[in-house]
């Protein structure tokens, strides 16, 4: 399979970002690329860096934490919480950037993302990923982060892994 799919990155609300791409393949191995540790590990960072983390206790109420070294050298961590998993279909979770305010237990300024898996034409899977930031200032911030970017990096490689493992 090619990659010929485009990402939509739109703002519905004053405090929501929805991202959607499809991913040519199949929905139950973008999920499973979604969700194992060791492909988390070959995707998360993009092309911006390298992972040095990814704790996943995949399971409601359990916590994920992921570490990378970015491109310039520095470290950047996020954590959060699932909230709700729906086997091939659905993942809520929290997710806080820690910064030297906000450290790996605290869910302080956690934004909460909804990420859907549905089937699309030609065996894709249609990705869609609804952030509440509860605020439009840190929705902004967020937008203004090079968020999109990282994001259509991550869905490049998300796709190619799932490709492979047809």
């Amino acid at each position: 399979m090619t990659q010929t799919s485009t990402m939509d990155v739109t703002y519905p609300g004053d405090r929501e970002i929805l991202i959607t791409r499809t991913v040519e393949a199949p929905r139950h191995l973008v999920y499973r690329a979604w969700t194992t540790p060791d492909l988390v590990r070959k995707w998360w960072a993009g092309r911006r860096g390298e992972m040095t983390v990814v704790d996943m206790d995949f399971r409601e109420g359990g916590a994920w934490r992921y570490v990378m070294v970015a491109s310039g050298g520095f470290e950047v961590a996020f954590h959060g919480t699932y909230r709700e998993i729906v086997p091939n279909e659905r993942i809520v979770h929290t997710e806080v950037m820690e910064t030297a305010g906000v450290g790996r237990d605290s869910e302080e300024g956690a934004v909460v993302n909804t990420v859907t898996f549905s089937d699309a034409d030609g065996g894709a899977t249609l990705v869609s990923i609804r952030t509440d930031a509860g605020s439009k200032e840190i929705r902004d911030m967020i937008a203004q982060s090079g968020m999109e970017g990282g994001v259509r990096e991550q869905f490049e490689l998300i796709e190619a892994l799932a490709q492979a493992l047809e």
